[in-house]
């Protein structure tokens, strides 16, 4: 079986909060990936009360100048972010550490336009290489994300899990690994299940979302009953996390996870 981690957004209260409110709709994980305006000591606080672990964090930092840097998609594709990367993924871990948090996502940034992508593609390996110790000293795990690039993030470098799946073995750490996302990959390749199965052991987390819309799963196209059933038969036993909208109240939409999973999650 793999956990089940709740969408934040989905939760009543505010940051500190939804901790209990996870708790009490009896869920074990909850995915909040923003950290930096947290008072990390409070937010450990609600993590220890509520017995509900937080499922990932995002690579952020209090720097603005480092900060202003990745929200304009400037990422690892670049050799000179390397040294602000490994600022910004030094102080994520440990902010991770602090909220016992295990997974950290990672993205590459936009597309480059004046260099050819394989140049991008092993300047992620080199990024990602040079951070990998660091996260395997604080017990942490780097989850490298692919996202669309046909409804959602239009330009990002990327989008398919074969060349994530290869970055990640390029790097050859154990502590990272990828983040494969049900919704990014269904409007970007497909071919969900065996991308899953034949690629488990490098998978270190899921999102979950339908599509269109990005809302529930069980509101699109996406057959996530077998979804469920593959990831479980292919031996992966950690978060799966919810990344999506809800489109009903939460006492229905938890009531519909619960069915939709029945079997598959804790």
């Amino acid at each position: 079986m793999f956990t089940l981690s709740i969408a934040g957004g989905w939760l009543p209260g505010n940051y500190y909060e939804r901790y209990a409110a996870a708790k009490k709709y009896g869920f074990k994980a909850l995915e909040m990936l923003g950290w930096t305006g947290l008072d990390l000591d409070r937010a450990r606080n609600a993590i220890d009360e509520s017995g509900v672990a937080l499922s990932a964090i995002l690579t952020q930092s209090t720097d603005p100048e480092i900060q202003k840097k990745l929200d304009n998609s400037h990422g690892i594709v670049w050799e000179d972010l390397y040294d602000d990367y490994v600022k910004a993924m030094t102080e994520t871990i440990n902010a991770a550490v602090k909220l016992n948090c295990r997974q950290v996502v990672a993205v590459s940034g936009n597309e480059r336009k004046d260099v050819e992508r394989y140049t991008q593609h092993l300047n992620i390996v080199k990024a990602l290489t040079r951070v990998a110790p660091i996260a395997e000293d604080a017990g942490v795990t780097i989850v490298l994300e692919p996202l669309n690039i046909l409804v959602d993030h239009m330009g990002y470098y990327l989008v398919t899990s074969k060349e994530g799946f290869d970055v990640i073995r390029e790097v050859g750490s154990p502590n990272v690994r990828l983040l494969y996302d049900v919704y990014h990959q269904q409007i970007s390749e497909g071919n969900i299940i065996n991308n899953i199965k034949n690629n488990v052991d490098l998978i270190g987390h899921i999102h979950l979302g339908d599509v269109p819309g990005r809302r529930e799963p069980g509101t699109g196209e996406i057959n996530y009953r077998n979804v469920f059933k593959a990831i479980c038969e292919s031996g992966y036993t950690k978060y799966a996390a919810l990344e999506c909208g809800l489109t009903t109240d939460l006492e229905t939409g938890v009531k519909n996870m619960r069915a939709l999973t029945d079997g598959y999650a804790d």
